[in-house]
């Protein structure tokens, strides 16, 4: 457990900045060898994240987040994945927290809409 912040703490920043475009704040959430793996694909290290991060960033309207769950320094947000170019995508966001830091993050959701989304901006 974090001794400034909560996992939950850190979790409800992480998304709050994500949707903010605030890719700073996130840099600051993430630890240096953060690991990601999620339905669009995987990332090691804060730098990869943020630019998978970012890159969804581009099309992402809004972060309607159902529940977020938190046991000890594990945190699960179930949240509707609103963007511009696909219907909102249920979402489920599993992060695990280390002296003060997100290390652990997997991202599950159906990536069919948003794949045909992109595939049509080409």
């Amino acid at each position: 457990m974090t001794t400034t912040r909560t996992a939950r703490e850190l979790a409800e920043s992480y998304f709050t900045a994500w949707e903010a475009g605030d890719f700073e704040t996130m840099r600051g959430l993430l630890a240096e060898d953060v690991d990601f793996v999620g339905a669009l694909g995987t990332a090691q290290g804060a730098e990869e994240a943020l630019a998978g991060l970012k890159g969804l960033g581009r099309v992402l309207e809004k972060i309607d987040v159902k529940v977020r769950v938190a046991e000890g320094d594990e945190v699960i947000t179930w949240f509707d994945l609103r963007t511009g170019i696909a219907p909102p995508a249920p979402t489920a966001n599993w992060m695990h927290v280390a002296d003060g830091r997100i290390t652990r993050i997997r991202v599950t959701f159906d990536p069919r809409g948003l794949l045909a989304g992109f595939a049509d901006q080409v």
